[in-house]
């Protein structure tokens, strides 16, 4: 389909024929954690603040993109709960007419403070960053001392209703092996899904390697040693994780399994950094500014033909599983969970 600037697209469709309908907004890079396969543990350079799309720039962008099929909204970091009055923005998209869901990324170590808030202001589903219930190997993984923190984070979390609460545990050979079941049964008992992600290589210190993957089907074989699971028919379809009902009807988890078999085929997202840069592909090597085109006076249509053009040459996948393959430049704090 054409774009003029009487004419944008009411629905984002790549060149591969995937609609795209979801939208990850970065509302910062700051972290209070230092998670191993995310930042360097000491002297992180953080963005200039004056570089932070503002909300109203945020908001400005969610409301163009919503015309073109944008249904979807998940705010990330860094940590979100660093940027100051979060729930003032949650409310503001909460206004736009097209916007059917909003969501965040937490680690949930301010949840305890803010859930209440979050909630209403519109916020409906969490996803919370825990890949360790040992207090030895959370701080090892995190290299902060503060489970019970994260974990009263996710009780009132729980209290309040949000109308889901996942729990991503990045999976690491040689570390997450002890850690699968504890999770499994925390979900199970407290009704949260837990969803094991394949470690990826968007780690600030460049320490990937493929030997350090604790690969989907490893996790389904430890967890199928307890508990018969059903497959969620077409998961795929609506999100990046496999998902599983347990057979005796108490919960669910889900497995991302983006290095061993990428869901690249049927990718619905787009990301918009902190600084507003878009990328159409966690892993991309290039991306489209869209804070420049903001600030130096565009039009909404001559943003939204931007998205649309960026849109359009979207990656096929990511390559991690090819010679060719490249780290993005940003690290995963700096482009958004």
């Amino acid at each position: 389909m054409t774009t003029s600037k009487e004419s944008l697209p009411t629905q984002l469709v790549d060149g591969m024929g995937r609609t795209i309908v979801n939208l990850r907004v970065s509302v910062t890079d700051r972290c209070n954690f230092r998670c191993t396969y995310c930042m360097p543990a000491d002297n992180v350079e953080f963005m200039n603040r004056s570089n932070l799309l503002s909300f109203e720039e945020i908001v400005r962008v969610v409301n163009i993109v919503s015309k073109m099929g944008i249904r979807r909204i998940r705010l990330t970091g860094g940590e979100p709960l660093m940027r100051k009055d979060l729930s003032q923005l949650i409310r503001m998209i909460k206004d736009v007419d097209l916007i059917e869901d909003i969501a965040m990324t937490t680690n949930a170590y301010f949840l305890k403070e803010h859930a209440q808030e979050l909630k209403d202001a519109g916020l409906k589903r969490l996803n919370v960053s825990l890949d360790a219930l040992d207090p030895e190997k959370f701080k090892e993984v995190n290299r902060r001392d503060c489970l019970e923190q994260v974990l009263e984070g996710l009780k009132e979390a729980n209290r309040v209703g949000f109308k889901s609460i996942k729990i991503n545990a990045v999976a690491v050979r040689n570390f997450s092996e002890t850690e699968i079941m504890d999770l499994i049964e925390m979900g199970r008992s407290d009704g949260f899904e837990i969803r094991f992600i394949e470690f990826m290589p968007l780690d600030a210190d460049r320490s990937w390697e493929r030997e350090k993957v604790l690969f989907g089907h490893e996790i389904l074989d430890s967890i199928r040693k307890k508990y018969d699971l059903v497959p969620v028919d077409n998961s795929l379809d609506i999100g990046p994780a496999s998902e599983y009902n347990f057979a005796d009807g108490k919960g669910k988890i889900g497995i991302i399994t983006a290095v061993s078999n990428p869901f690249c085929d049927h990718c619905n997202r787009i990301r918009m950094t902190a600084d507003g840069k878009l990328r159409t592909c966690l892993f991309s090597t290039n991306e489209h500014n869209l804070k420049d085109l903001i600030r130096n006076g565009a039009s909404d249509e001559d943003i939204g033909k931007a998205v649309h053009d960026a849109v359009l040459i979207k990656e096929p996948g990511h390559k991690i599983n090819l010679d060719s393959f490249e780290q993005p430049e940003r690290a995963m704090y700096a482009i958004g969970g």
